[in-house]
């Protein structure tokens, strides 16, 4: 008779597993990884999608994975705090090497409206000495998330409006439209480099018009169809 194997005994507390809310439900969609793609919309006239090349992507920890509502804390070694706002997408299913026609249909679970948050000083100061851009990018509450709405209720949106206004001025404003890659291509790109998993965020780039927020400021943005949330920015911690 087979014995039952001895339970794990972990040094520490496990973690708390990072989710979201799913819109107009009580069950929560459980965050695995967060992938941000840069240069994904046109900032200039020279800006183009080569369909060969991989977009630039980085990452945040799920940690960083908060709820787009209430206050904003001003993050810590910074003096220029930016904000970047952006379709998210939910992947339900992962693979290698997606084929680009599977996505829609097999592996996207739902969609969202999110912040990049970003500490553009030390993103300048990375680019500049060719450092890598944790500091400026993976920084905690850096990835604010709407709850998620599931493609079976949204569908897949190819068109849209996404803003984002401060203070009631527009600062972002452009349609799903002009993404350089769309959804299902970002999608199968990054699977060619590395394994998407259940639970990955893909946050799929930024429109023109980012800019620096203040203490005191009112952050609102929107994926219209998708989400939209109001922020209150927090005060800046001593420096």
């Amino acid at each position: 008779m087979s014995q039952a194997p001895p339970m794990t005994h972990f040094v520490m507390p496990l973690p708390a597993p990072v989710s979201l809310p799913v819109a107009g439900s009580t069950a929560r969609f459980p965050v695995n990884r967060v992938f941000c793609i840069g240069r994904n919309y046109r900032w200039g006239a020279d800006a183009v999608a080569t369909p060969a090349d991989m977009p630039p992507w980085f990452m945040k920890p799920s940690s960083a994975v908060v709820a787009a509502q209430g206050v904003l804390p001003y993050p810590t070694g910074t003096r220029d705090f930016c904000h970047e706002i952006e379709l998210v997408v939910a992947l339900g299913r992962g693979g290698l090497d997606i084929d680009p026609a599977a996505v829609e249909a097999h592996h996207i679970w739902g969609y969202a409206a999110g912040l990049d948050l970003t500490r553009r000083d030390l993103q300048q100061q990375a680019k500049a000495t060719g450092g890598p851009w944790e500091a400026a990018k993976a920084f905690d509450h850096s990835a604010p998330c709407t709850p998620l709405v599931p493609a079976t209720v949204c569908g897949h949106p190819r068109t849209g409006a996404v803003w984002l206004t401060v203070n009631g001025q527009d600062r972002q404003r452009a349609d799903l439209a002009d993404l350089l890659w769309p959804v299902p291509a970002l999608v199968a790109m990054l699977s060619r480099s590395v394994t998407l998993l259940p639970g990955d965020l893909i946050y799929t780039g930024t429109p023109a018009g980012v800019g620096p927020l203040q203490p005191g400021d009112v952050v609102r943005g929107s994926v219209d169809g998708i989400g939209t949330f109001t922020l209150a920015v927090g005060a800046a911690p001593d420096h």
